[in-house]
């Protein structure tokens, strides 16, 4: 396995592990830019070997679905299994997705998650276009300097039509646009409209805040407008920027719901918000509540 396939692997046998759910309804995969290294590695031997004699292996580990393949290898599952290529709203799409199963009634039980990598190529050629901090240091989040820091990761979760003993967190809603033109303070208002929250109401707000200066005023912007004197965390300073980093910050969502219960029922978070704009071209908003 190379090592993206690892590391999805690895987190979606957590996730069912955690949730003693021995065989998912369905998997569902979100990644951006799928298996970095096995596509270099096909196309770096295929210079290499004038396209002659080239060993299918990378090739067909390269596919932007290998990870959900395996993973249902590996679970001999053989139920719905969709990989989601949507750039910056991948995980957004299969997070839909495993929605829209749940509300048909296909499915009751779904293994949802992202996974993406970075090689050192693939590092360069996103450097040329300015996206990465130029010198290294150790502060990121309101650094003032333009670029970002490059990031990967893979997450799963567990996704359920009903509350099991083991649930961490309830999902309340999703909204996921493109390149739209509204304001995001208007996004976000409406999308506590439509779910009867008021912003008194949410205990702590995660911001997709990535060290860029121009990123950031974006940030700041919805936070002074909106949430002023709410609790307010970036995620992006522990797992970099990357397309599908939505998705870790919706388990650091869940995962401080969890240790908050266990710290102290009455003082851990209730109700949490996660809004991300990825490039500020992908915004997408998670409510997230205790259950």
């Amino acid at each position: 396995m190379s090592r993206i396939i690892k590391m999805g692997v690895a987190a979606a046998m957590e996730a069912l592990k955690d949730a003693e759910l021995p065989m998912p309804d369905a998997i569902v995969t979100g990644t951006a830019y799928g298996c970095l290294a096995d596509t270099d590695a096909f196309l770096t031997r295929m210079v290499e070997f004038n396209e002659e004699l080239l060993s299918p292996t990378s090739f067909i580990q390269s596919t932007h679905n290998t990870v959900g393949a395996q993973i249902a290898l590996m679970l001999h599952c053989h139920h719905y299994n969709n990989t989601y290529v949507h750039r910056g709203s991948s995980f957004e799409a299969a997070v839909l997705d495993a929605q829209s199963l749940i509300e048909e009634g296909e499915a009751e039980n779904i293994l949802v998650g992202s996974v993406d990598e970075i090689i050192e190529n693939s590092h360069t050629i996103i450097s040329r276009f300015g996206i990465y901090k130029e010198s290294e240091s150790n502060k990121l989040l309101n650094s003032g300097t333009n670029g970002t820091m490059a990031g990967e990761g893979a997450t799963f979760f567990v996704f359920s039509k009903n509350k099991e003993t083991g649930s961490i967190a309830k999902l309340e809603d999703i909204k996921t646009y493109y390149k739209t033109n509204r304001k995001a303070e208007n996004i976000i208002h409406n999308f506590l409209m439509e779910n009867n929250v008021r912003v008194d109401n949410i205990d702590l707000i995660i911001l997709g805040n990535n060290g860029d200066a121009k990123t950031d005023e974006h940030y700041n912007t919805v936070a002074q407008h909106l949430f002023g004197g709410k609790r307010l965390v970036g995620y992006k300073n522990y797992c970099g920027e990357y397309p599908t980093s939505s998705a870790f910050a919706l388990w650091m969502a869940a995962r401080m719901i969890e240790h908050g219960k266990k710290i102290n029922d009455e003082t851990s978070p209730k109700k949490i918000l996660i809004y991300n704009n990825y490039k500020l071209k992908y915004p997408s908003l998670y409510l997230l509540s205790a259950c």
